[in-house]
């Protein structure tokens, strides 16, 4: 009993001894250490000590949950960002789209004036399956007879649709084409040998007029074919114009049927004298001008 009760008086001592070194005070001096002349001088305990240094964490974290949670520098924390740079990210993710696929389309855009300005084009670039694919008819079974009145409304048709380009019974749509320049045709259309156009022989610096209302989408100078332009019209079509003595329009003009576009000449390596050569594209596919323009 004696050793127990000695334990506990000395437990209580420990207990104590601990409260009087918390409460314990001491003092910080700052002294000069040149005259050792006391400048400050604080009353500390360790139990000061602990709550100053306790509230001081304390702070210094709530202002930082302060900072991330209410300002913008959380977006610098790798794994914090705001609504509004995810809408911002999201937005930027579908302009991006949008570019790249607006910039493939220029891309082949170009390249297809590229092609008509050079008179690369091939039949094989052009001609769809439907088109290359041959149909064979047993012609002995097919009558080719017509009488009198199948002959005058054929003659009829003819007459009223040949310079219409586009017509459908279900829209209405009439669009007329008007020729850039009465002359005589030295070539005509004929894709065998690649020639996708017409020359129409005419004086130099005869006028150029547009066939149709539309946008000028090239108007410059090229080595082989002189002052060229190049327009789109409505209803994907696009007309060409080579070898041009001087041009009066500049690219993204918009012109108007028969408004004069350039002058006749002879300019390019490729030309053997004044004429203009005009071509007539159709869904990026070339057709014959003479079938929609009388030229003569």
């Amino acid at each position: 009993m004696l050793v127990i009760f000695v334990g506990m008086i000395s437990n209580n001592s420990k207990k104590k001894s601990f409260k009087n070194r918390l409460l314990s005070k001491y003092r910080l001096v700052v002294l000069n250490e040149d005259t050792f002349e006391e400048q400050l001088s604080y009353k500390l305990s360790r139990l000061n000590v602990f709550l100053l240094v306790g509230f001081l964490v304390i702070l210094l974290m709530t202002l930082t949950i302060m900072v991330i949670s209410f300002t913008s520098f959380r977006e610098y924390i790798p794994g914090y960002d705001s609504t509004e740079l995810r809408r911002q990210a999201i937005e930027n993710t579908y302009r991006l789209d949008s570019l790249q696929a607006e910039l493939l389309t220029n891309q082949r855009f170009i390249s297809s004036i590229s092609q008509v300005l050079s008179g690369d084009m091939k039949p094989s670039s052009f001609q769809s399956d439907s088109v290359q694919r041959s149909i064979r008819l047993d012609l002995s079974e097919i009558n080719f007879s017509t009488n009198t009145q199948d002959s005058i409304l054929r003659a009829e048709v003819a007459r009223e649709d040949k310079f219409n380009l586009l017509e459908s019974a279900s829209t209405k749509v009439n669009f007329v084409l008007f020729p850039p320049v009465t002359g005589t045709l030295t070539q005509r259309y004929d894709a065998s040998i690649e020639h996708f156009a017409v020359d129409v022989v005419v004086p130099k610096d005869t006028p150029v007029k547009a066939v149709a209302t539309g946008t000028v989408i090239f108007a410059d100078w090229t080595t082989e074919t002189g002052y060229v332009v190049i327009i789109d019209h409505p209803y994907n079509l696009t007309s060409v114009y080579k070898h041009n003595e001087s041009i009066s329009v500049k690219q993204g003009d918009k012109v108007s049927s028969g408004g004069v576009i350039a002058t006749v000449g002879s300019t390019g390596i490729l030309s053997t004298g004044p004429h203009l050569h005009f071509e007539l594209w159709s869904d990026g596919y070339p057709v014959n001008p003479t079938e929609f323009i009388d030229f003569e």
